[in-house]
């Protein structure tokens, strides 16, 4: 028997549904597979009756092979829906390959491992280097070649084997009290350590992805001691214990909580622009640093969004192809339209949106050094309470 749904995702979820044994409702069926109750009861009936004389395995067999379209793929992601939406949408509209995504903002790297070969996925979209890392050391990621990608992409911002591509640019900034700190005070990470700054300093929490990576940027700049030298210098001139996200540090520094927070820049750019009020005031209460810019200096912390081919996707030709769309100019602009992050490609110009502030010097360290140096960051940031 064939279940014949109308996306390989709806498929997948049924055929690991039987496979695990788990009791899969009408309601499913009926939902993403027929549209009729009495056919979905009857599917279902049946689906348990070939359980009893097939293995499982034979089931997910014939429903993944026959539901599987060409012009069809299956996304996990990590970035929410509205931020990737109207990439997916121009990338359909270019290509007539449709896009079905499972959004979750954790448990997606044990959700697909779990799955294995039955797995629908094709790609995984996320952020952070770190979390790009779990999948790879999992060995989720298939090894692609794509001379698209290599060309566009620096040697830093993706995997020497061909696993997985950086896509977007972000950078860990610093945001500045307009009113209480004077231009060119801070120029430098280093400098947030200095004790002129005690009790000025709001940040959220450190073992936050985001203030990890930024730490074991410093382990690779200044090596292991002296990262955490500067570590314990930071969390001594807090203002308050570290608490919310990164947009609550700007509102901090608007209510006069602290006169300097670590945030990524483009949170600034989203409450500048933001539908509420609130929060265009907190970004106008503010100056924002991208720190190390000196000529000699090694520039501003960045990290990456990017993405992968699953080991185990049906449709490996057009997922690679929806990666080459995603460094493509189009796509790049978009990053910026959208959420105010930088092209990753090198041959993508910044958009318009990023020119209030313009371009920056990045830090040229391997991208993966971060995800190397993570352990390590983590028990600093635990060892000085961050």
């Amino acid at each position: 028997m064939i279940i014949n749904c109308k996306n390989a995702y709806c498929a997948g979820r049924i055929a690991a549904g039987i496979t695990r044994g788990s009791e899969m409702t009408t309601n499913t069926i009926y939902r993403h597979v027929t549209g009729n109750k009495m056919r979905a009861q009857f599917l279902w009936r049946m689906c348990k009756t070939l359980m009893k004389t097939i293995s499982g395995a034979t089931i997910i067999a014939a429903t993944m092979v026959t539901a599987v379209s060409a012009a069809e793929l299956n996304i996990y992601s990590h970035r929410q829906p509205f931020l990737i939406q109207p990439f997916l949408d121009a990338f359909t509209a270019k290509t007539g390959i449709e896009t079905n995504v499972v959004f979750a903002s954790k448990g997606l790297a044990q959700r697909l491992e779990r799955e294995g070969e039955n797995s629908p996925a094709d790609v995984v979209l996320t952020v952070d280097i770190a979390r790009l890392s779990v999948y790879a050391q999992k060995g989720l990621f298939s090894k692609i070649e794509s001379a698209k990608l290599n060309n566009a992409i620096p040697a830093h911002l993706r995997d020497s084997e061909g696993f997985w591509y950086g896509l977007s640019v972000r950078s860990r900034i610093i945001g500045v009290s307009k009113d209480r700190v004077q231009p060119g005070e801070i120029q430098r990470y280093e400098d947030l350590a200095d004790p002129k700054w005690r009790g000025r300093i709001c940040s959220r929490p450190g073992s936050h992805v985001y203030n990890r990576s930024l730490v074991a940027s410093m382990i690779a700049a200044h090596g292991e001691e002296k990262a955490e030298a500067w570590a314990k210098g930071v969390v001594s001139n807090f203002a308050r214990r570290p608490q919310g996200n990164d947009r609550a540090q700007a509102k901090a520094i608007y209510q006069g909580v602290c006169d300097v927070a670590i945030m990524n820049h483009y949170y600034y750019g989203n409450m500048l622009t933001s539908d509420e009020a609130e929060q265009r005031d907190w970004a106008n209460a503010i100056n924002i640093v991208f720190a190390n810019q000196g000529a000699d200096d090694r520039g501003a912390h960045i990290n990456i969004s990017g993405g992968g081919v699953t080991r185990y996707s049906k449709n490996k030709d057009n997922a690679i192809r929806l990666l080459e769309f995603l460094i493509s100019d189009e796509a790049q602009q978009l990053y910026g339209k959208i959420n105010y992050e930088y092209p990753v490609s090198q041959n993508a110009p910044i958009a318009s949106e990023l020119e209030l502030w313009g371009n920056f010097k990045q830090d040229q360290l391997p991208i993966n050094k971060l995800a190397d140096f993570a352990p390590k960051a983590q028990m600093i940031i635990d060892r000085v309470g961050w």
